[in-house]
Formats: structure tokens, C-alpha cells, sequence
């Protein structure tokens, strides 16, 4: 009798466990994808959302959530989710910090759900800021983030400069010659008031990385399966151009080395500076939308070194490892990064889009908004050496930026930065070598 009880009771709990996982089961699949969005401009937001309203009209049995993140809390925020396992199920970044999470394991590989008409539309260098050597992806790339020089063309024209074109573009010596024609002392009071160039050298590291290949460096290294950080002659070449243009022209304004990109925009419209040099090519839509009725503007192809090829670096979208739903995620993902919509989203973030179909849409070579020259960039742009460097996001916020900051504020030579930024930087790379963590 006892026995018959104990198995009766075996099968209540049974049915009560089989009950409850089901109805969990159920709950998680009407539950809706959560999507964490990183758009920060206006109507890149309303983009966002609209293209989130369509899918949900369009699909009711699978609603996507639209949650709005920002850049400055976006990691700490994913690390977070990542180890107590309440993740989005699609969440937008950048390729440099996706690295990094597919290397702990954080992200789903997305290469067996990518279909093939995606594959081949999307440009080959921008599938390699973010597959592994293993052919693993962590996440899809849809906008690509380019450095660009804006310039004032009514400065140059009564300089008597002629701006480059994507035929022949300057050197940087001819940017350094033009900068010193444009640096003036207008009023005669012996200050100058006029600056050739503004370098948004606040948080520069993004700026010298990609900008180092054209002069042939790279800082990262690889040596057998780890990667070290060497600053040789050609990035030193980078880093003593721009401090010479600080300090021996004077062509660059002092009150670079403290600003952003974007906080210098409002110089370019006063005539502070003819050329603001390194801002991402998002800084069109401020000049659009912003400046005076009679300003006019314009956009310089990527500057020569040894060479015109500049650093890549990609926005993503990508599906965390702990998501219970990859496939139902990757199925909006597919739609919100149609061909349609990804040309939506490029040209309401002024970025370039990473799909072929859209750059050859007639609104990206349409030389209003300098569109025509900003997209031509992508034949320019690389993978650097430090693409799966592990650290890397750590490396930049620890080192780069502020020996780089005491660099181009006059408190160390380029020789003694050089030697600050190799030691520092291994320290920090040896630590993520005894987690033997690779690419």
C-alpha cells in the first residue's frame, strides 16, 4: 500500500514538473524578442522603431520589443545580462567589443542561420570585422563607420585652395601645407583666430588606430597565437605629424587635444577652423541639419600616406548564446536589415551601408551630403592587425587614450610615449594571455 502511494506520488510531482516546464515553455515563446537599439540620432530612432512597428504588424505571433540603449552604458549593461542570463535576444553594438564577447562565449554563432542572398550582398570587409578564423560569426554588419575631413569652402576658396577629389587626393603633407595657409590672425591683435585644422583628440585611440595602417603601422602584432603592441617607425610618423601641426605650425587649435569630433562643429560653422580632420562621417547630418543658411561645406576622400587605407570598424546586430529564441531572432534581424531598410538606416545615421544593393542606390552617389565621396571610401578601408586582439576594448580605455592625451597636451615626446604605450599596453595583454582566450 505504502508503495503504491510513493509511486502515485512520483507521478502527482511528474505531472506538476511536466506542467510548470511547459507553461514556462509557453510563456517564453509569447513572450516578445527583446531588441536593444543603440540609435542615438533622431530620426535614426524613429527609424528603428518604425521598422520594429512594421515587423510586429507583419508577424503578431512573434512581436519584437524595441528598447532603447545607449553607447556609454551599453557594456556594462550586456556584461551584466550575459552572466545572469537575462539577455535581449538581438542587441545592436560595434565590431571591436563583439570580438570580444564571442571570444568568451557570450554570442551565438549566427553563420548557419545566414541566408545566402545576405551573405553576398554584404561587403566582404565587413563579414571580416566580425568571423572568426573558424568561420564562427558573431554578429551581422550593417553600417560602416569611416573618418572623414569636413571642410569650410568659402575659407578655401578665398585662400586660393583647391580642395582633393576621389582623381587626387592629399597627402598629408598637402593637408599640413593647406592647414598652415588657412591659420590666420584676422583682426591683427596677434592671436590667431583662424585655425587650418581641429583634431577631436579627446578619446583618439579610434582615430590613430585606423589611420595608422595608411602609414603602413598597425601597433598590434601577432607573435605565434598572442599579440603584442610595438610602436615603430610608421606609427611614430602618425603620432609626430600631428604633434608637429599642434605645436610647430600651430595650424591645429590647442583646444583640440581636450574635444570631440562633434564638439568642434560649432567652430567649423564660426570659421575657427577651415578643416575638421578624423570626424566620423556621421558629423554630415550636424552640418545638414545645423548649419548657417549660407555655409557651405564639403567632404575630402581619405588622406595618403604611404597609402590610402584606413581601419574598418562596423555596427552589428547579434544574437546572445543564452537567447532561447535564435531562430525566431535571426528572422527579424533578416528583416530589419533588408536591403530597403538597411539603406533607411545608413542614410538616417549618415553611415555607410555594408550591403552592395545599397551602395548602388542613387542616394549614395549623390554628391549632396557628400555622400558620393564618403561611400567611395570602402574601397579604401582594411581590417586592422588588432581585429581579435584580446583586451583590445580594455587596451584603448587604459592606455591608448590617455598616454595619446598626455601626448598631443605637450607632457611627453613622441619617443617617450612610444615607450610608455609598449610597456603598458603588454602588461595589459599578458593578463588576457593567461586566460587563453583566442581569436
Amino acid at each position: 500500500m505504502k508503495r503504491n502511494l510513493f509511486i502515485m506520488l512520483l507521478l502527482l510531482i511528474g505531472i506538476i514538473l511536466i506542467y510548470l516546464f511547459t507553461e514556462k515553455d509557453i510563456e517564453q515563446e509569447n513572450h516578445p524578442l527583446r531588441f536593444v537599439s543603440l540609435a542615438w540620432q533622431e530620426r535614426s530612432i524613429a527609424t528603428n522603431i518604425s521598422i520594429v512597428n512594421e515587423w510586429n504588424a507583419a508577424h503578431p505571433d512573434i512581436e519584437v520589443e524595441y528598447i532603447q540603449g545607449t553607447w556609454n552604458s551599453a557594456h556594462d549593461y550586456l556584461i551584466t545580462a550575459f552572466e545572469t542570463g537575462d539577455v535581449p535576444d538581438i542587441f545592436h553594438y560595434e565590431s571591436s567589443v563583439i570580438i570580444d564577447y564571442a571570444m568568451r562565449g557570450y554570442l551565438t554563432d549566427l553563420s548557419p542561420y545566414i541566408a545566402p542572398e545576405m551573405k553576398n550582398d554584404i561587403l566582404e570587409v565587413a563579414w571580416a570585422t566580425v568571423t572568426r578564423p573558424n568561420g564562427e560569426i558573431g554578429g551581422i554588419p550593417f553600417l560602416i563607420e569611416s573618418l572623414v575631413v569636413l571642410y569650410n569652402k568659402t575659407l578655401f576658396q578665398k585662400a586660393g585652395i583647391i580642395p582633393p577629389t576621389i582623381e587626387n587626393p592629399w597627402t598629408w603633407d598637402d593637408l599640413r601645407s593647406a592647414a598652415l595657409r588657412l591659420t590666420k590672425d584676422n583682426d591683427g591683435d596677434g592671436v590667431i583666430d583662424q585655425y587650418g585644422a581641429g583634431f577631436g583628440l579627446r578619446s583618439s585611440a579610434n582615430i590613430v588606430m585606423n589611420t595608422s595602417i595608411s602609414f603602413g603601422g598597425s601597433f598590434f602584432r601577432k607573435e605565434g597565437d598572442h599579440f603584442v603592441v610595438k610602436v615603430k617607425d610608421e606609427e611614430k610618423r602618425l603620432l609626430q605629424t600631428i604633434v608637429d601641426m599642434i605645436y610647430k605650425d600651430k595650424s591645429v587649435s590647442p583646444a583640440s587635444i581636450g574635444e570631440s569630433g562633434a564638439g568642434m562643429i560649432p567652430g567649423l560653422f564660426s570659421g575657427k577652423y577651415a578643416m575638421l580632420v578624423g570626424i566620423g562621417s556621421w558629423g554630415r547630418q550636424q552640418l545638414v541639419e545645423n548649419a548657417p543658411k549660407d555655409f557651405k561645406w564639403g567632404v575630402m576622400p581619405p588622406l595618403k600616406a604611404k597609402t590610402q587605407m584606413y581601419g574598418v570598424s562596423t555596427q552589428t546586430l547579434s544574437i546572445p548564446k543564452k537567447s532561447k529564441r535564435p531562430k525566431e531572432a535571426m528572422m527579424f534581424i533578416d528583416f530589419m536589415l533588408s536591403s530597403k531598410n538597411t539603406a533607411k538606416l545608413a542614410l538616417d545615421d549618415w553611415m555607410i551601408p555594408a550591403r552592395k544593393s545599397c551602395l548602388a542606390m542613387p542616394e549614395f552617389k549623390d554628391s549632396i551630403g557628400g555622400w558620393d565621396i564618403t561611400c567611395s571610401a570602402v574601397n579604401t578601408l582594411g581590417v586592422g592587425s588588432w581585429t581579435g586582439a584580446p583586451g583590445y576594448v580594455e587596451w584603448k580605455s587604459r592606455v591608448a587614450n590617455p598616454v595619446l592625451q598626455e601626448l598631443f597636451a605637450g607632457r611627453l615626446t613622441v619617443d617617450e610615449a612610444a615607450k610608455r604605450i609598449e610597456h603598458e599596453s603588454n602588461i595589459v595583454l599578458s593578463r588576457y594571455k593567461k586566460r587563453g582566450e583566442v581569436w
